[in-house]
């Protein structure tokens, strides 16, 4: 038992230790343009390069028109709009039509805005509705940049302003905007604080930049991508089948040697991604078996590692007796310090690390659910539609 402890609390240290010095020296370089460094106005008309805004939407009455209302007053002068209600059976497209509506008389006084509204009865066989709305709206978009967003983000007046000058400062190909996470009890608090943690811990932000690193980036909330490129990767036709629609575009983009940044924002975007944990866990049973390229033993393999990394580290220290301790406690203080250096980003808490094993619990049963829920149905019902288990394997990418 004296060399157990040793040898896995080592393991641990090591691998928390190494992620936190690997974020400490990295984190820095990635940009926050909510800074006043980035409060910036095209010199030139032909600085203004057009922006169509894509927002896919299924039964979204609840968000979609204060998105929509807030993406009409952006403070930027050369724009349009392109929603689409994907077959909706709630008011979503009665509250976009009526949006559209209210929006005539400002489109006559304001000629570089456009809003549209296009409405989906019927989804074509090997697609998944969300792909296929935003494959849809792109097909018709004016824009020179690309903009995919979801039916629930609210944004600041200058938020495309900022990503705008920033991609065309630093010539990017695909910008990532993150959210902040708008959260309202403490079972959120929780789960989105570890959800961020096992982000930064798996996706390094700041090696998206480095076109030698795998990692890439895509966030839903904010994709912001010139046309040519989209259309040089293959457009959402390649992504048909992805669950991970997002993410996914962030690796096609990466991987055809593209330029790709992810920034942070402050406020600039928000979201309030789920309602409470339970919330969080039925949003991510959608997605993890996807995650794991719908292959069980890696998700089995995956459950183990969360609670080895994670949930080893709490027992371990109070289990070792001595110096078999220190290692165990390197872990966990590099843990509380990503959770503290995600608190500068985010209002999550710091002291929310105490918390941590019980999110551990939870993500645990998610993946698990995730999976057996899968396979028991022989695929997964998004949105309302189902989508067979073999035709989500031969879309992945």
């Amino acid at each position: 038992m004296h060399y157990f402890h040793w040898i896995v609390g080592t393991i641990l240290a090591l691998a928390w230790f190494s992620r936190i010095v690997d974020a400490a020296i990295g984190m820095p370089a990635v940009a926050d343009i909510s800074t006043s460094a980035w409060d910036r106005k095209p010199a030139t008309d032909a600085a203004h390069p057009r922006v169509s805004i894509i927002v896919p939407a299924r039964n979204e009455e609840r968000d979609i028109e204060e998105t929509l209302n807030r993406l009409l007053s952006l403070d930027y002068d050369n724009y349009e709009v392109i929603a689409v209600n994907d077959r909706s059976t709630d008011r979503t497209g009665e509250i976009m039509g009526k949006v559209a509506s209210h929006f005539s008389q400002k489109r006559r006084e304001v000629g570089y805005l456009n809003v549209e509204i296009i409405h989906h009865r019927e989804l074509p066989s090997g697609w998944l509705g969300k792909t296929h709305a935003m494959w849809t709206a792109a097909n018709v978009a004016t824009g020179d940049w690309l903009l995919f967003t979801d039916a629930d983000v609210l944004f600041r007046p200058d938020s495309l302003r900022r990503a705008l000058a920033y991609a065309e400062a630093e010539k990017v190909d695909h910008l990532v905007l993150f959210p902040q996470m708008i959260v309202k009890t403490p079972g959120e608090c929780m789960m989105i604080a570890f959800f961020l943690t096992m982000f930064v811990f798996g996706h390094r932000p700041w090696k998206v930049a480095d076109p030698k690193a795998d990692d890439h980036m895509g966030v839903g909330a904010f994709n912001l991508v010139r046309r040519s490129v989209y259309d040089a990767v293959g457009t959402y036709a390649a992504l048909r089948m992805e669950v991970l629609d997002d993410m996914k575009l962030g690796k096609i983009v990466k991987n055809a040697g593209f330029k790709q940044r992810n920034v942070f924002g402050g406020d600039l975007i928000s979201i309030r991604w789920a309602r409470g944990a339970l919330g969080v866990v039925n949003n991510l049973t959608k997605n993890f078996f996807a995650v794991l390229s719908f292959q069980p033993w890696r998700t089995l393999l995956s459950a183990f590692g969360l609670v080895f990394l994670n949930l080893v580290p709490f027992f371990g220290v109070w289990l070792a007796h001595g110096w078999e301790r220190v290692p165990y406690a390197i872990a966990l203080a590099s843990m509380f310090l990503i959770y503290l250096g995600m608190s500068w980003h985010s209002k999550v808490p710091a002291y929310y690390f105490v918390l941590h094993p019980i999110s551990t619990v939870l993500f645990v049963y998610t993946l698990l659910r995730s999976m057996f829920q899968t396979l028991q149905n022989d695929g997964i019902t998004w949105r309302g539609t189902r989508y067979p288990l073999e035709e989500l394997k031969k879309g992945m990418v």
